[in-house]
């Protein structure tokens, strides 16, 4: 470096000498040549000092360089140690760490073979002892699994059952009480008479000499009487009695009234016969519609179309297992309506559903389905709240209910119904009905005998012990009911008794 910067110095002054022997030799006249070698010399003079002094501004910027290398060269030195030093230490640390890992491991592995010796050892001593529990109770781990579950869920059936009988209890209990509370209220409340009318298809004689005037010659005049009311005319060896028979109510109580008349008057042939024949039917016309009008005022609902009245004032004149309708009719509306005061209910509409609730009744021998269909229908042409047609519609449950007056007119109805001295039926009608449902409990597996007791109120059922436990008899209970409420027309409610008895018998010798 220094060598370079002399050479720089050197040219720098041969330039300014050289310059100067250019200026002597352009000078022209002897008289400035002097002047010109003074000041070409002056010139050599700084420039050499000039030189000498670039050399030496040259020199010291080198060892400044040079100073400053050798520190940076020191100072990387040192860093490069100082990170050597720290590799070598992480590079013995993780050697240490490696060899520690090794010797876990080492250790882990001796820990995990003695860990499988005892598992084995376990193992065989496991197999030994399920042998001989096996061995000593005579039976296998399955066995004795199946043997566990069926005991607990015996157990845990038997729970269940108890649980469930509790439960029962407590909500009958509570709900008895409150309908009992309800119900009673309700009746003593309306303190109706009994309503077990029938419509009497006999109409008395004054002597049996009447018979024949009623035949009168070649029979003209029964068969103009029956052409004229549609009804039929039994005259039989009944005393002073003649019996009038029709499936039409209306036409059976025209024809009773227009006989009573004829028989009054005495005079009997067929003019006469189609004069009181028609003043009977006016007369009926007329006393249904008082009697429509008069259920209407005494339930509290009024408001309801001509019509309406009409069927319902029919109602008089239609029975029901003994039970005249338009009594009942009157009577559910009344209970419904105190039911749904007690319970918050809408009342006017509980009461118009219980008047109306079998006016299809008065019209079923004449269109096709049942009488809550058909008494739904009419009354919706003529603008009754859906709610009421609901209530009609429901009662026997052939559609959902969807209001809680529906389910406090289906009550009503079967208050009205049950009470004593409501209805009655036939004994024939009776053997069957207690037939069927003795035929019905029998119908399900499991059960040994069944008897109807209280007058076809209750069915009593014997069931098998080994085949029906406790939990499978309340199902029984539950199954049977729904199937008597699916397949029989019954009055009231019937009770379900199943009874399940387990006997063990020994003799001593």
């Amino acid at each position: 470096m220094e060598i370079v910067i002399a050479l720089i110095g050197l040219a720098i002054g041969v330039g300014l000498g050289a310059a100067g022997l250019l200026m002597v030799q352009n000078v022209q006249g002897t008289g400035r040549k002097r002047q010109v070698e003074e000041e070409a010399a002056r010139i050599l003079s700084e420039a050499q000092n000039q030189a000498r002094q670039t050399i030496v501004d040259a020199r010291d910027e080198a060892l400044r360089i040079q100073r400053e290398a050798e520190e940076n060269a020191k100072r990387r030195r040192l860093e490069v140690d100082r990170e050597s030093d720290r590799l070598q230490k992480r590079r013995e640390d993780l050697d240490a760490r490696y060899e520690r890992l090794e010797l876990r491991e080492q250790n882990l592995n001796k820990r995990q073979s003695k860990l499988d010796k005892r598992q084995n050892e376990i193992t065989v001593m496991y197999d030994e002892q399920k042998a001989e529990l096996e061995r000593v109770a005579e039976m296998t781990r399955d066995e004795a699994r199946e043997e566990l579950l069926m005991m607990v869920e015996q157990e845990t059936r038997q729970d269940m059952a108890r649980r469930i009988r509790e439960v029962e209890e407590e909500t009958k209990i509570d709900a008895d009480n409150r309908a009992r509370d309800i119900i009673a209220l309700a009746i003593q409340r309306i303190a109706s008479e009994q309503v077990n009318e029938i419509a009497v298809s006999v109409v008395d004689l004054p002597s049996d000499e009447m018979k024949g005037r009623i035949i009168g010659r070649n029979g003209r005049n029964i068969r103009a009487f029956e052409q004229a009311t549609g009804v039929d005319v039994v005259v039989d060896d009944t005393p002073e009695a003649v019996t009038v028979s029709s499936f039409d109510p209306i036409r059976r109580e025209v024809a009773k009234r227009a006989m009573a008349k004829l028989v009054l008057d005495g005079r009997i042939h067929p003019a006469r016969i189609e004069k009181l024949v028609s003043d009977a039917q006016k007369e009926v016309e007329r006393v249904v519609r008082e009697e429509g009008e008069r259920a209407a005022y005494e339930a509290g609902v009024p408001g309801l179309h001509n019509e309406i009245l009409k069927l319902l004032g029919r109602l008089k004149f239609r029975t029901s297992y003994g039970q005249n309708q338009h009594a009942h009719a009157i009577e559910t509306a009344h209970i419904a309506g105190m039911i749904a005061a007690e319970l918050g209910a809408d009342v006017a509409v509980a009461k118009a559903g219980g008047l109306l609730h079998d006016i299809g009744k008065a019209i079923d021998h004449e269109v096709e389905g049942t009488h809550a269909t058909i008494g739904a229908e009419f009354v919706k042409r003529f603008g009754v709240n859906a709610r009421v047609v609901n209530c009609i519609a429901s009662h026997h449950h052939e559609i959902e209910q969807e209001c809680v007056e529906a389910l406090i007119v289906e009550a009503a109805d079967a208050i009205s119904g049950a009470r004593p001295g409501a209805r009655r039926e036939s004994l024939d009608t009776y053997i069957r009905r207690v037939k069927a449902l003795e035929d019905i409990a029998k119908e399900f597996s499991g059960v040994e005998q069944s008897y109807a007791l209280q007058a076809g109120r209750e069915v009593r059922i014997m069931v098998k012990p080994d085949e029906i436990d406790d939990l499978a008899a309340m199902r029984l209970a539950r199954d049977i009911s729904k199937r008597i409420e699916e397949t029989m027309q019954y009055p009231g409610q019937i009770k379900v008794t199943i009874i399940r008895e387990t006997r063990a018998v020994d003799y001593a010798k």
